[in-house]
């Protein structure tokens, strides 16, 4: 009964962090070809919080969910055309991010430091995924995906990986404090800032 009762409660995190993700991506600033959006503060937050299992489990559901059409991804927009088009690849970069964040974390410790350093190597690894696909899709030089796709995102960028740094320790340690979710760190323990 206990194993079920943490199952659930998994479930529902990771099904609260899709829908976190999903609502942060309506938060949008329009720019020529790629939107400003929340999703990368999202992403931050679900691969500091929960890790690299869960928080693949949380890209992969809402790449999902937007594949089939609910309207998940910026500017509510769905399907499978969006993962396909020019910014697809960003998307399909959250789904490493969380992996790589949140296997970073899981094998150093859950501090402040590793967790912004987690969160700017996430940034440069979904620049990455969305610069290839940006310059496949629109036939762009290199530069002209690295003008369109990186550089008008390299300072909020930061700025959204110092917040998801700051909030992900502080959500990840309440949520294991009330039960609603294990720690699998390395050191099996938060260490203090």
């Amino acid at each position: 009964m206990q194993h079920r009762n943490e199952s659930l409660r998994t479930y529902m995190v990771i099904a609260i962090f899709t829908a976190i993700t999903a609502v942060f991506a309506q938060i949008t600033i329009p720019l020529p070809i790629i939107p400003i959006t929340g999703q990368t503060l999202a992403v931050g937050l679900v691969a500091t919080v929960l890790g690299s299992r869960y928080g693949t489990v949380s890209m992969v559901l809402y790449a999902l969910l937007g594949a089939i059409g609910v309207p998940v991804f910026a500017g509510f927009s769905g399907g499978p055309q969006v993962l396909i088009g020019p910014t697809g690849g960003f998307i399909f970069g959250f789904i490493a991010t969380a992996f790589i964040m949140g296997y970073l974390l899981e094998k150093t410790n859950y501090t402040f430091t590793m967790a912004l350093i987690a969160n700017l190597l996430g940034m440069a690894v979904t620049f990455l995924f969305g610069v290839v696909q940006l310059k496949l899709v629109l036939n762009l030089s290199w530069a002209g995906a690295m003008a369109a796709g990186v550089t008008p995102f390299i300072a909020g960028g930061i700025i959204k990986a110092v917040l998801a740094a700051y909030v992900g320790i502080i959500l990840r340690k309440r949520l294991i404090s009330i039960g609603m979710l294990k720690d699998k760190s390395s050191t099996n323990r938060l260490v203090p800032n």
